[in-house]
């Protein structure tokens, strides 16, 4: 099973806001961008569908910026990386030329079952799983800025 650029971009952002320490500020999405090496109008689109999902909470202005929600921190890989995917099926065996064999096919249920088995193999680790020990220390050292 290959992810999306998309997913991908949306799960570095949210283990990137998983390692916000108290007392730091909210990193902007410029931030997010920057750290997990994306330009920053795709890092806004995958917020921004974060956003939607309740994983993230923005705020503008002074003060503002990005903050993982409860409910972020503790989603499940799986179910996040299924709304992120989609609803899509692994084959596509209709369009323009649709396969022969579609009425009489054992692949397309197979690979179904396959790409299910893949997302239940990551629903009981959470964003939080994600980011602990060494990915978290890492993610810290890519956001601490020498001050001056």
């Amino acid at each position: 099973m290959r992810l999306t650029k998309f997913t991908d971009l949306a799960l570095r952002s949210v283990m990137r806001l998983a390692v916000v320490r108290d007392g730091d500020d909210p990193p902007t999405t410029r931030e997010v961008a920057e750290v997990v090496g994306v330009p920053y109008t795709h890092a806004a689109k995958a917020i921004t569908r974060l956003r939607h999902l309740g994983i993230v909470e923005a705020r503008r202005g002074r003060g503002g910026g990005l903050t993982l929600t409860d409910r972020g921190r503790h989603a499940s890989v799986g179910r996040l990386v299924r709304e992120l995917e989609g609803d899509g099926e692994v084959v596509a065996c209709e369009g323009d030329t649709p396969c022969p064999l579609r009425g009489a096919c054992r692949l397309r249920g197979a690979l179904r079952d396959a790409q299910e088995a893949f997302y239940v193999s990551l629903d009981p680790l959470t964003v939080t799983d994600l980011v602990a020990s060494p990915t978290g220390p890492v993610l810290i050292g890519l956001t601490d800025r020498p001050s001056g």
